[in-house]
């Protein structure tokens, strides 16, 4: 119970939970060619980027050719990481029995293989979401993004080390991905983590011969414009999917939770942390896609598994529904979004934080505004 869910009752949300396995079945029963026509078309514009992103790095000594083929290439690779790979590897496209595009044979280009961050996405951050202890996501091991997270020393720096994250994001996530606390802790030895380490190891080693060493090779004369449009490339996408995660995931607005959360916790009350837990980015067609529609966060924590192109035909419906029960609805303009999160992590790399964030997140309440300021008319009388 929260103060975002403290007005229904246990009857409330399961009558909202039934909502929307009635939502979800009236979508998954209906895919059909027009879906799979979707998904194989973004993929081979995604090719076609790719393939002139890299022929036109061939002459990247020729500055226009540097410039539209850094951009191709950089566009090509947000495409295959966002709407391609991520959603491919949920199995939103499993229905369709393509061998190929599915999620027990795709392999993305992305430094993490796909069965380590599998484990990690897909299971532990989609099952856990936003709970203390359970989802590792909450800041990444490396950033205070909730109050409720023990302060320590090194966050005075994490402004600088969010920054420096987004540059090198993949790398960052598949350090993430191996969970090295493990061995920390004790859960595993040197010895029983060393098939996922060679795992990484060779993902990540063809991933930088590919992009630093054989394409850039490959234009002789051009190497260096050409590794370099490789290395902006690769920057552009990181620092993207940086900023779309984010803004999905750590707006002040967005609720976390304890472990004890979970006790018990029927799919109904699983979707309501989904909800809450959640944020959506407003803006155009376009922008949706380059997202690959993770601007639709609330409705993709929801169903995980459900093709990208239907989230923003159901987004309308959801809501309606958080209206109708008097849930928030985190939505905003991406620049919004960003700048709060931003804003976010530079207030918490100082002690404290509790009471402007729950302030604000009172705020986002229907009716909330007048909770949040009873926490001020309460302060006096608390001192």
């Amino acid at each position: 119970m929260t103060p975002s869910t403290e007005h229904l009752s246990t009857e409330d949300i399961e009558r909202l939970g039934a909502e929307l396995e009635v939502l979800r079945d009236q979508v998954m029963s209906s895919l059909g060619d027009d879906d799979a026509r979707y998904i194989r078309r973004v993929i081979r514009t995604q090719r076609g980027l790719e393939a002139a992103g890299r022929v036109l790095l061939l002459g990247a000594l020729f500055p226009p050719a540097f410039l539209v083929g850094t951009a191709s290439l950089a566009l090509a690779k947000i495409l295959e990481n966002m709407e391609i790979g991520h959603n491919v590897l949920h199995g939103q496209w499993d229905w369709m029995r393509d061998p190929e595009i599915n999620s027990t044979t795709w392999e993305w280009d992305h430094v993490s293989t796909a069965r380590s961050w599998q484990q990690t996405h897909n299971y532990l951050h989609h099952t856990y979401t936003n709970v203390h202890g359970k989802d590792r996501d909450i800041g990444y091991n490396v950033l205070r993004v909730d109050p409720d997270q023990p302060w320590e020393p090194i966050y005075l720096f994490q402004t600088f080390t969010n920054a420096g994250l987004a540059m090198i994001f993949e790398w960052g996530i598949a350090a993430f991905d191996l969970e090295i606390d493990q061995v920390q802790r004790g859960e595993k030895t040197w010895a029983e983590k060393m098939p996922e380490l060679k795992a990484m190891g060779r993902k990540a080693g063809k991933q930088a011969l590919k992009d630093f060493v054989v394409f850039p090779a490959l234009s002789g004369p051009s190497f260096v414009p050409a590794l370099v449009g490789g290395l902006l490339a690769n920057l552009v996408r990181n620092v993207w999917s940086h900023a779309v995660i984010f803004c999905g995931h750590f707006p002040v607005e967005v609720e976390t939770f304890d472990e004890e959360r979970l006790e018990n916790e029927t799919q109904a009350e699983w979707y309501v942390r989904q909800m809450l837990g959640s944020a959506n980015i407003e803006g155009s067609k376009l922008l949706h896609i380059m997202t690959g529609n993770l601007s639709h966060q609330i409705e993709h924590h929801l169903f995980p598994d459900m093709p990208s192109n239907r989230y923003g035909t159901i987004a309308p419906q959801v809501r309606d529904l958080c209206r109708r029960y008097g849930l928030p609805y985190h939505a905003g303009p991406m620049w919004k979004q960003y700048g709060g999160v931003l804003a976010k992590i530079a207030r918490l790399s100082f002690p404290g934080g509790h009471k402007g964030l729950a302030k604000r997140r009172l705020r986002a309440l229907p009716f909330g505004r007048r909770r949040a300021e009873s926490l001020d008319a309460a302060a006096p009388a608390a001192a």
